[in-house]
């Protein structure tokens, strides 16, 4: 079997190893010439940094990743702490596998440097796609046409594969954008931030933070709404004062943070709509171009993690029928994926509050909950946790599917 992958972010580069590690021929198309330090930071829960040990790398992730002790969710005007969720050590201890944070380009060389590089086609632009009964195809910008027994699209949310044989939906846009930055550890000594995953919760603005690159580095996040249009693009800059003037009023940190980044960046935010089928026959997707997520449950990478070895395990074990494995796939994985699309759309609304009332009632019920775990796991970091993505391709992850995770 040989399977032809489209794109070579971290969905993409972890099926390659995935496969490879079970034995599986691949071919992993990416039109970029080379790979770049785009992007932010990203977090990897338990049930990913499973998936990345697995696949050999928790050496490398020790060494450039960081290990907060405590999720923390504060108020926009004091900074006070209302809700406290454990991490180090107890996350290790209740599942196994740490929660990390990393810079993506620190994760994609990560990935990457594992990779059979004879297999790796960069500067490989896919501009078409197709299959019949015998094969699947990607056509290149250079007129080559690569042939397998299945493709997957792993090209993210703009997503040629699912344009072409899926749907032509455009992405949604929330409304919101994000400003983003990274600053050296030593201009912001001063400030004594802890080793934590940090959120501070404003009227229609939010500012989440934490330590990457070892602790060198640390990588923030800005999400609000601006005037203007800003497009989709992790290249487009934005101007301090843009950024500052939005937190006038809060707190100190956050400013303090801002102002000792030397370039920052703007996005707008987007997800998709769920689709109603992920697989056409031998074609199938994965990731950002199946399930593109917003922000506020840090579970995209992970969830491609989760995506990338369910699918190799089921390709690695296949008794011929590529369309029934893919199919297999989008039964074991759909679900999950499309609950926390929507959840995360729902955490949204509770992040950037307003009204006095409802965030009065909001601080509280946090306050509350801070109190009622006790160091514990809420029902909704159990279900994301604790799913093991080897059990879920070998259908014995029966205790996870039990959970009830958001109710």
């Amino acid at each position: 079997m040989k399977v032809i992958i489209v794109g070579a972010g971290i969905g993409g580069s972890a099926l390659a190893l995935s496969l490879a590690k079970l034995g599986v021929d691949y071919v992993l198309l990416e039109q970029a010439p080379a790979f770049a330090e785009v992007g932010a930071g990203i977090q990897l829960s338990p049930n990913g940094v499973r998936v990345l040990e697995t696949l050999g790398l928790g050496d490398a992730l020790a060494g450039f990743c960081t290990e907060p002790d405590f999720h923390k969710y504060s108020v926009w005007d004091t900074g006070e702490t209302i809700l406290r969720t454990p991490l180090r050590p107890r996350v290790r201890q209740a599942y196994g596998y740490a929660y990390y944070h990393a810079h993506r380009a620190d994760l994609i060389a990560a990935l990457t440097g594992g990779l059979d590089m004879s297999r790796l086609r960069l500067q490989s632009k896919v501009v078409a796609v197709g299959q019949d009964a015998a094969q699947a195809w990607a056509d290149c910008e250079s007129g080559e046409r690569i042939t397998g027994d299945v493709l997957v699209g792993a090209d993210g949310i703009h997503s040629l594969v699912r344009e072409q044989v899926f749907s032509p939906d455009p992405p949604r846009a929330s409304g919101y954008v994000t400003w983003r930055g990274v600053v050296d550890r030593r201009k912001i000594a001063d400030l004594g931030i802890p080793v934590s995953a940090h959120v501070d919760m404003g009227p229609r603005l939010s500012f989440v933070y934490y330590w990457v690159s070892g602790g060198a580095r640390l990588n923030w996040l800005a999400l609000g709404q601006a005037d203007g249009q800003k497009r989709e693009s992790w290249s487009q800059t934005a101007s301090a004062d843009e950024v500052m003037a939005a937190f006038d009023g809060w707190y100190d940190r956050p400013k303090r943070v801002i102002e000792a980044t030397d370039e920052t960046f703007v996005t707008a935010l987007h997800d998709r709509n769920p689709l109603r089928e992920w697989v056409a026959g031998r074609i199938g997707l994965l990731g950002d171009a199946a399930h593109a997520m917003l922000p506020y449950h840090a579970q995209g990478a992970v969830q491609s993690l989760e995506d990338a070895w369910v699918l190799a395990r089921l390709l690695s074990e296949s008794a011929g029928d590529v369309a029934a494995d893919l199919a297999r796939h989008q039964a074991l994985r759909m679900d999950r994926a499309h609950l926390i699309v929507q959840q995360s759309r729902n955490a949204e609304g509770w992040y950037h509050l307003e009204d006095p009332d409802a965030v009065a009632r909001r601080n509280e019920r946090f306050r509350r909950t801070s109190e009622k775990l006790d160091g514990g796991f809420s029902p909704q970091q159990h279900w994301l946790y604790s799913y093991d993505a080897d059990a879920a391709a070998r259908g014995t992850d029966d205790d996870w599917r039990a959970l009830r995770p958001w109710s």
